[in-house]
């Protein structure tokens, strides 16, 4: 559009604005002042919008900067807790260890005196025996 066409198209609205009864009792000036202030009250509006979306795109940044913080702060936790949890693997892992070991002696402990029970069975089997043999006097 043209600004010849611009200007006669406010040309037009202000005389439609004149002939309008709601206008009928305002004048040119007033009707200039009138524009003016839906002009200034426009301006204003977008300012407000402008700021609105602004304020928007700060809120949305600081959400995404938590986030972030927060993620971080999550993966730490995250990895001092698989820090104790191998930690206290490790010292379930001695203490089975030990008590294994406490247990393997004591299997070698038992095999042992099974093996003397064994020998003092078949030694008291051999005196029984001779015992049996023996004539009566």
């Amino acid at each position: 559009m043209s600004n010849q066409e611009c200007e006669n198209e406010d040309l037009e609205q202000e005389d439609a604005r004149a002939s309008s009864p709601f206008f009928a009792d305002l004048d040119r000036g007033e009707l200039a002042t009138l524009d003016t202030d839906i002009g200034n009250l426009q301006q204003r509006t977008q300012q407000l919008i402008d700021k609105v979306n602004d304020n928007r795109r700060e809120d949305h940044a600081v959400m995404s900067a938590f986030r972030e913080s927060l993620l971080l702060q999550v993966s730490g936790l995250a990895e001092k807790l698989e820090e104790r949890m191998f930690h206290t693997y490790d010292l379930h892992n001695r203490l089975i260890q030990e008590k294994l070991q406490e247990l393997s002696e004591v299997m070698e402990r038992i095999g042992h005196m099974e093996t003397e029970l064994r020998q003092v069975c078949r030694t008291v089997e051999a005196a029984y025996k001779d015992l049996c043999l023996q004539p009566e006097p």
